[in-house]
């Protein structure tokens, strides 16, 4: 789960890892009122989408008075705010972060994330900061200081001065360096981040360090744990249809293809669209229902798929391990019959009684294409794209 910057910073306050003054405005006059509260001489306006990129796209102004900051703000309320990160379509600017403006020596960065190959996390700074991570892993890797943290020890004090000498911080600044970077693990740690990331990470004149943005994104199956972080999930900045599957706990992601997916398992998932395209489609999502398949979690499914405008057919293949194929094919001619689906369906069962659900769907007076196994599914399905209306 991604949150706000806003949101992020207020997290990392609470182990004291210094972050700027500021508050988060819904409308033009709360934004000018706010300025006034915090006594601001110099402003600074930041939308607050769930993407970065946020300056080149306008999303980020320096205002000098609290009257130029109201006027801006009217502007930037209800833009869409494309950058490399949101895609053509862009995001919506529903809340902005007013803050004040820093002065800055020098920028740095700082992040932890997951490697999973290692299966370990990753702590990583840089004396590059306040540009692109990516970009500079691509360019300058030797730019990029990286920290492995064993998983029971955590990260050690000579690891996070280590880190601090990287980043060339000397004296009273070193010290607080290494208070800072063990702070962000122990933030990262106890929020069950999955990204943690502070860019940049600001030098001041007087020789302090300051996080001037952040980013935030929690493991979302660690939100049970956490549920002041839960509160903070902006369902505006989410797909819809990702959404409503979540709360039908599906795991399901919009893509961009015309051929619907329902599968149990992510694996099997995973395959399923790899053979779809290899077969001349794209798939248009991927979902995975999970190991009990019920006449419940067929129709969401079905009702998430169909509410793409552009899927054409679906393909549901579904291993009965768990769950038996026979009960599976019911929920899905229950489901067919009760949505009134009306594009084709492609289903390939395999597993616990495989032969009866296939007898049920080819008796069940339903135009079901059903398939003997994977690839047989995937040419079906591409056949009755192509096949003229």
């Amino acid at each position: 789960m991604k949150i706000h910057e806003y949101q992020a910073k207020e997290l990392l306050a609470r182990y004291g890892i210094p972050v700027q003054r500021g508050a988060v405005a819904f409308k033009p006059r709360e934004v000018r009122r706010l300025a006034e509260k915090m006594a601001l001489k110099e402003i600074v306006l930041k939308a607050q989408v769930h993407a970065g990129g946020r300056g080149k796209a306008g999303g980020i102004k320096l205002l000098h008075s609290p009257a130029e900051a109201e006027y801006a703000a009217a502007k930037m309320f209800g833009m869409r705010l494309v950058t490399p990160q949101t895609g053509a379509e862009g995001k919506i600017v529903r809340r902005i972060l007013v803050t004040e403006a820093a002065e800055i020596s020098r920028e740095l960065y700082a992040g932890i994330v997951l490697d999973r190959a290692r299966r370990q996390l990753v702590f990583m700074v840089s004396q590059a900061g306040g540009v692109e991570i990516e970009k500079v892993a691509e360019e300058s890797p030797e730019k990029i200081i990286k920290e492995y943290v064993d998983r029971a020890a955590g990260l050690q004090p000579f690891q996070a001065r280590r880190m601090a000498f990287a980043l060339g911080l000397t004296g009273p600044l070193f010290r607080e360096g290494v208070r800072l970077l063990l702070a962000l693990y122990e933030a990262c740690i106890q929020c069950d981040a999955s990204l943690l990331e502070i860019n940049p990470l600001v030098v001041t004149p007087d020789q302090k360090l300051l996080a001037l943005d952040v980013k935030l994104n929690i493991d979302d199956n660690a939100l049970f744990r956490h549920p002041d972080i839960q509160e903070m999930r902006d369902t505006g900045e989410e797909d819809p249809l990702e959404v409503e599957a979540s709360r039908s706990n599906l795991n399901y992601i919009k893509l961009d293809g015309n051929v619907g997916c329902m599968v149990n398992g992510a694996g099997l998932a995973m395959a399923t669209m790899d053979i779809i395209k290899l077969a001349g489609a794209e798939p248009a999502n991927f979902l995975d229902v999970g190991g009990g398949a019920s006449a419940e979690t067929v129709e969401n499914g079905f009702r998430i798929i169909l509410s793409d405008r552009n899927v054409r057919a679906v393909l549901i293949n579904i291993f009965g391990g768990i769950v038996r194929c026979d009960r599976v094919a019911r929920g899905v001619i229950e489901a067919s019959k009760k949505i009134g689906v009306t594009i084709p369906v492609v289903v390939r069962l395999a597993g616990t009684n495989a032969e009866e659900a296939a007898l049920l769907l080819q008796q069940s007076g339903m135009n079901f294409g059903v398939a003997r196994d994977l690839a047989q599914a995937a040419e079906l399905v591409v056949a009755a794209l192509n096949k003229p209306n």
